[in-house]
């Protein structure tokens, strides 16, 4: 009997139904993400059917980077930017850097709307490493979010799963990845409430990362009408979310009910996305091109997938499907 509570690590194998041999792959998108291989023997058959789940991207912080498909015979993987590229992580890390800077030459606050697992732990370690580097001046960084501190303990907890520059780092700084002098975690609204009577520069990063919720709306209510002030935009904005309207450079925005006037400097960095873009994509797929049969596409709107369906075509595969709603097939 599979104890279904119990963790599975990395390679480890269990037999989630009979016939079925299922093992778990780094994803290399959040901490712990997984693609899920089984190995089935069904009416004389045996065949792999590789599920992605969602793909990272090489040399993220943090992240190992994601394994690519061991000999499938079945490929479904997901799309979510199969139209896109996207700017090497290290680029977002030094456009991070000049957006600091600057906010702090003219004595203003950085204000950042950031999910609250992986984006917010990415952003914390890059200005760990570049205050570290002294590439950045020294200056007070805050998590505000009860649901960010939570994420980041559990990737403290686990730093076996940190790739080899991060425990390099963590060795040669003797301080941990996630922690360094002049980082505070917030839990209380007090001290929360306590950031926006400060005059002086600092960096708040807080939930949501779409701004629709929790107490980055106090932060930007407090801040957008400054113009030393820096709004950060980290992540993709969903539509008619307050993020969106930022990213889109509205002039007047409302928050609690009350119109403000966008004063803040408002900056967006595209390269923080944790998905694969395009590119990756298209290397995940060719690396099962010897044995794959068909390859199966989820997680990807229209848009999206159909340009990614016509570059796997012209890389030669001669069995991709889009899914829709409702749709089976057989194996």
């Amino acid at each position: 009997m599979v104890d279904y509570f119990s963790p599975v690590q990395y390679y480890e194998t269990f037999v989630p139904v009979n016939g079925v041999l299922a093992h778990l792959c780094d994803a290399g998108h959040i901490l712990g993400a997984a693609s899920i291989v089984l190995d089935i023997e069904e009416d004389g058959r045996s065949y792999r059917f590789w599920f992605s789940g969602d793909i990272g991207r090489n040399n993220l912080p943090l992240l190992n980077d994601p394994v690519l498909p061991v000999i499938p015979d079945y490929l479904m993987m997901e799309c979510t930017y199969g139209d896109k590229m996207r700017d090497d992580p290290g680029q977002a890390e030094k456009e991070l850097g000049k957006v600091v800077l600057r906010t702090i030459n003219r004595g203003g606050k950085i204000i950042v709307p950031a999910f609250s697992v992986g984006r917010t732990q990415e952003l914390v370690y890059d200005l760990n490493r570049m205050i570290s580097a002294g590439t950045l001046p020294h200056i007070p960084v805050f998590v505000d979010s009860p649901l960010s501190i939570r994420a980041t303990e559990i990737f403290q907890n686990f730093p076996e799963y940190f790739d080899e520059e991060t425990r390099k780092f963590v060795i040669s700084g003797k301080h941990p990845a996630l922690s360094f002098d002049g980082l505070t975690y917030i839990q209380s609204v007090d001290e929360s409430k306590a950031l926006n009577e400060r005059k002086d520069p600092m960096i708040i990063i807080s939930a949501s990362g779409m701004a629709e919720n929790g107490r980055i709306r106090h932060h930007l209510a407090n801040n957008i009408e400054n113009p030393r002030n820096t709004i950060l935009i980290v992540s993709w904005q969903s539509p008619e979310t307050l993020g969106r309207r930022l990213a889109d450079h509205d002039k007047r925005v409302h928050i609690f009910g009350e119109t403000y006037t966008v004063k803040a400097e408002v900056v967006t960095i595209n390269g923080f996305s944790a998905h694969a873009d395009q590119t990756m994509l298209m290397r995940y797929a060719e690396q099962a091109k010897e044995t794959v049969k068909k390859i199966i596409l989820v997680h990807g709107e229209n848009r999206s997938a159909q340009p990614f369906k016509d570059k796997l075509a012209e890389m030669g595969f001669k069995d991709v499907v889009y899914p829709i709603l409702g749709d089976s097939m057989d194996l």
